[in-house]
């Protein structure tokens, strides 16, 4: 994993894309960065291994098409660092952003 790169970084980047509604810490809230004073809800960069994002997305096209584009939209930031995204709710564009 590229050393420059930080979890809010990452945030940034996957909370920018129009069908995520926002990030989210799986069931448990072990999709985590603790940082010194903060923690970053949604994002995980382990020592070794695939970065993990969890997130509720707008589904106003093809799931797949949706995290193809974020994982292209992290590339930049994790080079060949694979990126393992969970959906862990989504919401249709018939239902406000709150129901979820």
């Amino acid at each position: 994993m590229p050393e420059q790169v930080s979890a809010g970084e990452l945030a940034e980047r996957v909370l920018a894309h129009p069908s995520v509604v926002r990030l989210h810490g799986g069931q448990f809230g072990e999709i985590a960065s603790y940082l010194p004073g903060s923690k970053v809800v949604g994002v995980r960069l382990p020592d070794g291994g695939a970065a993990e994002i969890g997130v509720v997305l707008r589904l106003d096209r093809p799931l797949p098409e949706i995290l193809d584009e974020i994982r292209g939209a992290l590339v930049e930031l994790l080079d060949e660092v694979p990126v393992d995204i969970t959906v862990a709710d989504v919401i249709t564009t018939d239902e406000p952003a709150g129901s979820a």
